[in-house]
């Protein structure tokens, strides 16, 4: 069954979401002040997508992604720089939401605005994801085994949830 316009929207949305609630609460626990301070950043332009999105549904109920919340949170447990946290958004996440957003435009049936939001949201998660790499390249790298298979292990949940390429359009 083909999703409808509004399930994209709110599944979108709730993805959003997601993002926003964890880097938010996550950020003020970070100890590296440039994660910190990207992190903040990060979870704002998500929180800024959620409200555009909100915004075009009108009335709307969403739950967390809970693959999504248990990737992100693992990523701040394992690391209380932010780095992990970071790399996940950049490196796991942020690819997988782009797949999903130009999943969602092909899908949707004849609606410019959500397909503008759309466009406009993996214009951001693009913006996010350079931003972080900006950060990144700043910082000591990282050669802690432990650290890597962490970072691995959070691409297997997404693999084994059956969003190795993508969160998906719809529930």
């Amino acid at each position: 069954m083909t999703p409808t316009n509004r399930e994209i929207a709110e599944h979108l949305l709730a993805c959003y979401d997601t993002i926003y609630i964890v880097l938010g609460e996550s950020a003020p626990t970070l100890s590296n002040d440039a994660f910190v301070v990207r992190t903040y950043e990060t979870a704002r332009a998500y929180g800024a997508l959620a409200l555009e999105l909100r915004e075009h549904l009108a009335e709307s109920m969403t739950a967390p992604i809970p693959v999504l919340d248990e990737v992100l949170r693992r990523a701040v447990a394992g690391d209380d720089s932010g780095a992990m946290v970071l790399y996940a958004m950049a490196m796991v996440v942020g690819p997988r939401l782009l797949v999903s957003l130009l999943d969602a435009r092909t899908a949707l049936s004849q609606d410019p605005e959500l397909t503008a939001l759309f466009n406009d949201a993996s214009m951001v998660c693009v913006k996010e994801i350079r931003a972080t790499g900006e950060v990144a390249k700043d910082q000591a790298p990282i050669e802690d085994g432990e650290w890597q298979t962490l970072a691995r292990d959070l691409s297997t949940t997404f693999d084994l949830a059956g969003n190795a390429e993508s969160l998906g359009i719809s529930r």
